[in-house]
């Protein structure tokens, strides 16, 4: 079962129905309202539909009434929140570690290994940045975010 297939079966147990819809622009990917998800037909390959249905069981799993409005801190907070939802599904520190011992060293690489887009990887890596700082550690390892993407192993 491949990372969409589970993302859906994990829709379907939490008794979500995910749709293809044309959204009206090409820009919106997707959307969540009451128990749907909603993903743009224009969404033309499986990697990046994981992405979306990622973003939108987020919104599921942590947002709370109509978040729009993107004036709003609160929404856009709430946004935050899903979106780090579905980064720590897809890809979390222990994949990005993964990645590395399976010797993947650029952002291609490790987006091919993690089944995600580049465009995805770049923004959960950004987001981990801004949640993080510099590095993080996890066990025998240091993730650094600046000045690149790099894992260290500690001896």
């Amino acid at each position: 079962m491949n990372k969409l297939e589970k993302l859906e079966q994990e829709a379907f147990e939490d008794r979500i129905k995910v749709h293809d819809y044309y959204l009206g622009e090409e820009n919106l990917k997707g959307i969540y309202i009451d128990g749907n998800v909603a993903i743009n037909t224009s969404v033309n390959s499986n990697t990046e539909k994981t992405c979306v249905l990622a973003e939108e069981l987020g919104h599921h799993h942590t947002s709370v009434g109509n978040i729009l409005d993107m004036n709003d801190v609160r929404n856009r907070k709430q946004e935050r929140q899903a979106r780090l939802w579905g980064y720590n599904k897809l890809i979390g520190l222990s994949g990005i570690i993964n990645a590395f011992c399976a010797g993947c060293h650029s952002r291609h690489e490790i987006a091919e290994f993690l089944d995600v887009t580049e465009e995805y990887l770049q923004e959960c890596i950004d987001c981990y940045r801004d949640k993080y700082g510099v590095y993080a550690v996890v066990d025998n390892y240091i993730i650094y975010f600046i000045p690149n993407l790099a894992v260290m192993e500690k001896v």
